[in-house]
């Protein structure tokens, strides 16, 4: 009888368990090679961890844009115009002869109102139709282009860091109600902005839509936030100002010499065709430009051509750069243009050229002179800070020639009235007039041995030459611009740090309660602060409240 010892100290048999040199390749002879599979298509019992996948929304008052953490751009960029907007199976915009055809005029009618989603005032904005526009760009954004199912993807929404409450709750009811989205956390665009140009404070020059937004932020906090009218909805509007010269010449002298009674369009109402507005905004983005100082001219292929440079007819200077526009409007004939005629629209809407400052009310200020106004505002130190970073963004930011000529004209207004709050007669006689000495003041009996010097050691002057290698000289106190990636960049950036959110807003909190569920940061930091004196922690059925932020 074998023992378990004999039975272990037995030799293998060679016959019946052949060895592993037959599995080795014979160099002489074809062969396969051996494949490795990695652990992705292996069993499901290697790895039970699945990563979260989080989507990033930006929504603005025109667009969304739509796409997966960790990437540098969305994967798409939807609109909310009329042509975006159609039924499913409605082909009337492919049909031959659909553009030329004949459109009613809308009485009221108020120049891009098609194209937006929504407007700061509510008055006129129908919410159950924006809720019914986001539900149907979040939709096809799921199924077209991210091809993912919305059950458990928790949503990162980019969004402006001033809106209404009830716009505010009619965007997060339709995400809510209509897709199974568990939690949505919200985020700044202007900090987002910040991020993505890799700084922690700056100026936020935002050019959109229907108001341009300053946004000084140091730390990533907003400090202070200044805003104006003039932005690309005044601009495109001026644009189709110049264009209607163009396209009916006789029409742009009969409405300067009479106005009609019979005209069911309103007055200062260029356009009431969607046809207009398309072509308006296209030249805008494509053609329009503006000067990078005051004054300057293009020639093309040879620099520019200044005003004491410049030949003394200005339609000999015009006729030197006159470039075809192709017409969409009737009767669709190419548009003959000055190429320095397409600067005027942005100098008058965003610049504000040949009106008088104090013609204005604070609501119509130039962009140079906003961002001048909100520097002057900010404390010393915060101010050297982000005049050196001054990022300018926006769909009105992609203009050739807006950025340089507003950092021109914020150093020139820099260099005439310096820091001084004070404006008029009195404060220009003050500046020109003699600065008069200071009285030295006499130092007391006693202190002059604190202003000695001190004796040092070679261990400190060693640590110091140390510290002063390592040292990184940080630029302040200079006007410099600053590229940044954009909000939806800086929200995948941040989103992939896996960073917990302020405003993070739970699915069924927020059904069962709405916004009337936040609550206010005192309550949060109270409720803090009772957590750390001993009181009783969260169960496991418990959540935590939350916050609105900078949206309360």
């Amino acid at each position: 009888m074998t023992t378990a010892a004999g039975y272990f100290d037995r030799k293998s048999n060679s016959a019946t368990r052949p060895g592993l040199a037959h599995l080795q390749a014979d160099p002489s002879s074809p062969h396969t090679p051996q494949r490795t599979f990695s652990s992705a298509f292996s069993s499901p019992s290697v790895s039970y961890r699945a990563e979260e996948e989080v989507l990033v929304f930006e929504l603005g008052a025109r667009h969304l844009s739509a796409g997966l953490v960790g990437e540098s751009k969305p994967r798409c960029r939807l609109g909310f115009g009329p042509e975006d907007s159609r039924r499913v199976g409605d082909y009337r915009a492919y049909y031959p002869e659909y553009q030329d055809r004949p459109r009613k005029r809308k009485r009221d009618y108020k120049w891009g109102e098609d194209h937006e989603l929504w407007r700061m005032d509510l008055r006129g904005v129908d919410l159950g139709l924006v809720e019914d526009k986001i539900e149907r760009a979040v939709r096809e954004a799921y199924t077209k282009y991210l091809l993912l199912d919305s059950k458990n993807k928790r949503l990162v929404l980019v969004l402006p860091s001033l809106m209404p409450h009830r716009l505010l709750s009619s965007i997060l009811s339709s995400i809510f109600s209509n897709f199974q989205t568990p939690s949505i956390t919200l985020l700044s665009s202007p900090a987002l902005n910040i991020a993505a140009a890799g700084c922690r404070a700056g100026l936020l020059v935002d050019i959109g839509w229907d108001e341009t937004v300053i946004t000084s932020v140091y730390d990533f906090r907003e400090i202070k936030v200044r805003r104006t009218t003039r932005a690309m909805k005044h601009a495109t509007r001026s644009m189709a100002d110049l264009l209607k010269g163009f396209v009916d010449p006789e029409a742009t002298r009969t409405d300067e010499s009479q106005t009609s009674e019979q005209d069911e369009q309103p007055p200062n109402q260029p356009f009431s065709d969607s046809r207009y507005f398309d072509f308006a905004e296209e030249v805008t983005s494509r053609i329009a430009w503006c000067p990078a100082e005051k004054g300057s001219v293009p020639r093309t292929n040879e620099g520019t051509i200044t005003a004491e440079e410049g030949p003394s007819n200005p339609h000999e200077a015009e006729a030197q750069n006159i470039i075809s526009i192709p017409s969409p409007l009737p009767p669709c004939k190419p548009l003959q243009i000055p190429f320095t005629k397409l600067s005027e629209p942005i100098e008058a809407a965003l610049l504000a050229t040949g009106l008088n400052r104090h013609d204005l009310d604070d609501h119509e200020q130039p962009l140079p002179q906003l961002i001048y106004n909100t520097l002057l505002s900010l404390p010393p130190d915060v101010r050297s800070v982000c005049m050196a970073r001054i990022i300018i963004t926006g769909g009105g930011s992609n203009i050739a020639g807006l950025k340089p000529r507003l950092l021109n004209d914020l150093t020139s207004i820099i260099k005439t009235r310096g820091w001084n709050p004070v404006q008029g007669r009195a404060a220009e006689q003050v500046r020109r007039s003699p600065s008069t000495p200071k009285p030295q003041l006499k130092t007391p009996t006693g202190a002059e041995t604190m202003f000695e010097p001190q004796i040092t050691d070679e261990i400190t002057e060693r640590l110091e030459r140390e510290k002063m290698k390592r040292y990184v000289a940080e630029v302040a106190g200079e006007v410099r611009g600053v590229e940044t990636l954009g909000a939806w960049a800086g929200g995948s950036l941040v989103a992939s740090l896996k960073v917990k959110g302020v405003v993070e807003i739970d699915r069924d909190t927020f059904l069962a309660h709405g916004l009337a569920g936040a609550k206010r940061e005192s309550e949060m930091m109270a409720a803090t602060q009772r957590m750390t004196l001993g009181a009783r922690p969260l169960g496991l059925g418990e959540k935590s409240g939350w916050t609105l932020g900078n949206w309360a």
